[in-house]
């Protein structure tokens, strides 16, 4: 990411800044990553001639990232965009709503659960529609073949370094890594690897599949789904990609001791509950651990002569994240939603619990976007001063 006192020339190749390249990685969370927006609309705002040269999401924040790869203009343009969609998204531009649709999928699955495995039983996707999404993404990326060709354009502007969306693979259950840009070395474990490769929509579509509720998408001859699924090391992309700043835009609210022993329901749990803490756990918890992993690294590095470094290196990292409880907002928005959606999550048990976790992945309404990526803005404004000493030179 460069930062300077002179206008930029879009057409100018960009050289990489003395302290190293920065990373944005932005997580996931459904309609919880308007709050990236907001921050990312905050950052525009104070440092207007940043870029980042690498970008790494995975589930809702696969959207983003790939949006601002794509984008051909400043950082404050591609933002400004970014934000006017989401402001005005409404939830049946990301899945179909009706009551027929959604009683539709709840049958399909009920009646494969009591066929008892018979070869009638009917096959079961996701518990939502997910076609609009796909309608949505290609108006808004303009794709040619599907192909984001944005990218590739901004690669060759010097724009951008790399981009990768991670997915996880439903049939080997590998952590999949999907990358473009120059001059990246592979890299792969037993149940984590990379795949260079030319995104698409159905990239971003997969990443973004939250399991059950979103149909998995075909990617060649496998079904690909959630990327924030397995993903224990949500900083690694970023660095194998050669990220040595690298700043992480969480959508998970970090309480205080006295709000994580208040309890969000009072009696048996309901679905909802159990459902929204299972995909906290999957999605944005992971992102914490990692960030001590790579906090306890660098001090070891530290103690060490740079010549036992080997292919070691420390990275700096600052994570952003809400300074209000995200989940426990969407409660106050159940009534903005759709007859049917509100039927279907309070059939859940959305309405019993004071953190409707599960409830804020789907609220996909203004009522709910705008004060997030408000309160991302915020947030950007209250760490000033430290963002500003992580993205200068």
């Amino acid at each position: 990411m460069l930062i300077n006192a002179s206008p930029v020339n879009p057409e100018t190749r960009i050289p990489h800044p003395s302290r190293g390249d920065v990373a944005i990685i932005l997580s996931g969370g459904g309609a919880r990553a308007a709050y990236q927006v907001g921050v990312l609309r905050g950052l525009s705002r104070h440092f207007p001639r940043a870029r980042p040269l690498i970008l790494a999401g995975e589930s809702a924040g696969a959207i983003n990232a790939a949006y601002l790869a794509a984008h051909s203009g400043t950082l404050p343009e591609a933002v400004e965009d970014l934000a006017r969609l989401w402001s005005q998204l409404t939830a049946d531009e990301i899945f179909r709503v009706g009551a027929l649709s959604l009683a539709r999928n709840v049958l399909r699955w009920g009646t494969r659960l009591m066929s008892g495995g018979a070869a009638i039983a009917p096959e079961a996707r996701g518990l939502l529609d997910t076609a609009p999404l796909r309608a949505l993404l290609e108006r808004s990326f303009a794709p040619a073949d599907g192909e984001l060709v944005g990218i590739a354009k901004n690669l060759d502007r010097g724009l951008l370094k790399a981009i990768a969306l991670t997915t996880i693979n439903y049939s080997t259950g590998q952590t999949v890594t999907w990358v473009q840009g120059g001059r990246i070395r592979d890299w792969e474990r037993p149940l984590r690897r990379s795949v260079g490769t030319r995104l698409t929509i159905d990239h971003v579509l997969a990443s973004a599949a939250l399991p059950f509720l979103f149909p998995a998408v075909r990617l060649g001859d496998d079904w690909y789904g959630d990327g924030g699924v397995r993903l224990h090391a949500p900083l690694s992309p970023a660095i194998h990609l050669g990220a040595e700043r690298i700043l992480a835009i969480s959508t998970r609210y970090r309480p205080t001791h006295e709000e994580a022993d208040q309890p969000a329901v009072h009696g048996y749990p309901p679905p909802a509950q159990v459902a929204g803490i299972l995909l906290d756990a999957i999605f944005l918890d992971l992102i914490d651990y990692d960030a001590l992993v790579l906090e306890r690294l660098n001090r070891l590095l530290g103690k060490l002569a740079r010549q036992e470094w080997g292919e070691l290196r420390p990275v700096d990292l600052l994570v952003l994240r809400p300074s209000q409880d995200l989940a426990r907002l969407a409660a106050g928005c159940e009534a903005c939603l759709p007859r049917g959606l509100r039927f279907f999550v309070r059939g859940l048990g959305a309405h019993e619990t004071s953190r409707p976790a599960l409830l804020s992945l789907v609220m996909f309404m203004p009522e709910y976007l705008q004060p997030l990526m408000r309160i991302g803005e915020s947030d950007v404004e209250a760490r000033l001063d430290e963002v500003a000493a992580f993205l200068t030179d």
